[in-house]
């Protein structure tokens, strides 16, 4: 039967379908951050995508492909002698040198060449014909002394120094519908290799086990305790061939009496398509139930992520919203006007005896506190300059210091640890930028204020009290409002001053455009202030938050991944069920 004759069932169609949701799934449940048990469900979650992607969808959907026979086993175990044994010539080289670094070689029948190609089995590694040391690379091999319906894949050692040759070994075994699994009398007990057989029951996969170069006197004693392993870890029913030491001839092949029997065997299944169809199915089956429990198990790392990442973005978001307070409250509370602000708009407004009674009768009629004010253009304008240094300084210190407490707050986690370590700059400190644009946006804020202030009064721009004060007086006295709302934050003598200061500010503009229009343009001021001030520190803590969204986490991630692993479970189940009605159907019949 060709590959063509072999389309999926009804059934096979939906398993197929849901498998390939399930690796979609599997790959958008990232899992990049430094987590307890992280490392261990990130190389599950690849393992399992690796093996849907080489193994499981392709031969669900060529069932009739050849029995993938895989030899892997301990470093020296003899398996390239075995293979080339096995096949009766030649195919593949033996390595002298540890580590052997070479492509996998598979040997099949010639005219089961076509179940071969790169987009069916291990699609990414690709196909030649000639020996290579390219890991990459599958090297194939047709042979005749292959039977039809079975093809042997020799496979690098799984303990080998080499990490690369470890790594590939594991993924051919998981793309196997046989392991072949080949170890000596002196390899054995290894723990390495009963990691592997370890895995083999869990998934049910199908094994035999070659006890390869065995001396005839220690073949029933090392063979006895062999089985006994073998059944105490779950694999009671997997054939157990020894072979002897011998010869080697100078095609280094063993004698073919050696290695018969493992040759009847396999032989044996590939003659019986309903013998290699059990191996098959015994192995794909084992390999999609033990799959969606995996999953389960990745989801829950998913969801612990996503709960970490939305950790460290509260803890960002702590700090810069505080910032934002601060700064907001600094800029109503009186705090902005002391020092040299303070010093600047005295100037502009008069001493003495103007403020000193403006401390205790702060409801003196409008007319004398205006006419007492004799403010020049020149001290408006350091009025603006000290207010622009003022509010750079205020807005620096809130973002360094909004800085400096979400990095300790990420540096409570090893998640937190890592990623600062590895940002493009120095997230402990404001941006380099930042002084740049505040300077900016403070400066646009002034002429936003200069432009509101002429803007009202257009219509009274020829007003004695108008041109008396002139726009930057005016507008300077607007700040001075926005700036004092209070006095809450200034202590002893400067209370009464900043609160006279902010009545005298509000008095000049009342006398000019009246009360309604100075609350107006008050509440326009704060609002234009405090979009400008947010959004520079919004882009200062988006530093943080784009480092969480380069991770790629999908809130959605984690129920999708168990809704996909659910999906590939009822229809396992319901397959189960429809065999077992089948079962007792033929057997009433």
């Amino acid at each position: 039967m060709t590959p063509e004759q072999t389309a999926p069932t009804s059934g096979d169609s939906r398993m197929l379908t849901a498998l390939v949701q399930l690796r979609s799934a599997l790959q958008a449940a990232a899992l990049p951050l430094d987590l307890p048990g992280a490392d261990d469900q990130r190389q599950a979650r690849q393992e399992m995508v690796d093996q849907l992607e080489d193994y499981v969808i392709p031969r669900l959907m060529t069932i009739d492909a050849p029995l993938l026979t895989v030899v892997g086993g301990s470093t020296g175990a003899g398996k390239s002698t075995l293979v080339n044994s096995l096949v009766g010539t030649r195919v593949t080289t033996p390595g002298v040198l540890r580590p052997t670094t070479r492509s996998p070689v598979l040997v099949h029948h010639p005219d089961d060449a076509e179940w071969f190609g790169q987009d069916r089995l291990l699609p990414d590694l690709e196909r030649v014909q000639h020996s290579t040391n390219d890991p990459d690379a599958l090297q194939l091999v047709p042979s005749a002394s292959v039977p039809r319906g079975l093809a042997i894949l020799d496979a690098p050692d799984v303990d080998s120094v080499e990490e690369r040759n470890r790594l590939l070994a594991a993924q051919l075994l998981a793309a196997a519908d046989l392991w072949l699994f080949v170890t000596s009398a002196a390899r054995y007990a290894d723990q390495v290799p009963w990691g592997f057989l370890k895995q083999a029951a869990e998934r049910s996969t199908a094994v035999a086990v070659v006890l390869d170069r065995t001396p005839d006197e220690a073949i029933e004693t090392v063979a006895a305790h062999l089985a006994r392993m073998l059944a105490s870890r779950g694999l009671k029913d997997s054939p157990l061939f020894t072979v002897t030491e011998g010869s080697i001839d100078e095609d280094g092949l063993l004698p073919a009496s050696h290695v018969a029997d493992i040759r009847g065997w396999l032989e044996s299944l590939a003659s019986d398509s309903d013998a290699r169809a059990a191996v098959v199915k015994q192995t794909l089956e084992g390999a999609i139930r033990t799959m969606t429990g995996r999953s389960f198990r990745v989801a829950a790392a998913a969801d612990e992520q996503v709960q970490a990442a939305r950790r460290l973005r509260e803890d960002a978001d702590r700090a810069y919203d505080g910032a934002v307070a601060g700064v907001r409250e600094a800029c109503a509370d009186g705090t902005l006007l002391r020092g040299e602000v303070l010093a600047r708009w005295q100037e502009f407004v008069g001493t003495g005896e103007l403020l000193k009674s403006l401390e205790n009768r702060v409801g003196w009629l409008r007319e004398r506190v205006v006419n007492a004010v004799k403010g020049k253009p020149q001290q408006a304008e350091r009025v603006t300059v000290a207010v622009e240094s003022g509010l750079e300084t205020l807005v620096l210190e809130h973002a360094e210091a909004a800085a400096e407490r979400a990095e300790a707050a990420w540096q409570q986690y090893a998640a937190g640890q890592a990623l600062l370590a590895g940002a493009d700059q120095d997230l402990g400190r404001a941006s380099r930028e930042l002084r740049r644009q505040v300077e900016r946006a403070v400066r646009e804020w002034q002429q936003d204020v200069l432009e509101m202030v002429r803007t009202e009064g257009a219509d009274k721009r020829t007003t004695a009290r108008f041109l008396a004060y002139g726009v930057n007086g005016l507008s300077v006295a607007l700040m001075v409002v926005v700036f004092a709302s209070t006095g809450g934050a200034l202590v002893g003598a400067e209370v009464g001053i900043a609160g006279g200061s902010a009545v005298l500010g509000q008095k000049l503009l009342e006398a000019v455009f009246g009360d309604q229009a100075v609350r107006s343009l008050a509440e326009r001021a704060r609002r234009s202030l405090d979009v400008r001030i947010s959004g520079l520190l919004d882009a200062e803590r988006r530093r943080y938050v784009t480092v969480l969204d380069g991770l790629g986490l999908s809130t959605a991630a984690p129920e999708q991944l168990r809704q996909a692993a659910r999906r590939v479970d009822d229809l396992r189940f319901a397959a189960s069920r429809s065999d077992l009605d089948q079962g007792s159907s033929a057997g009433d019949a």
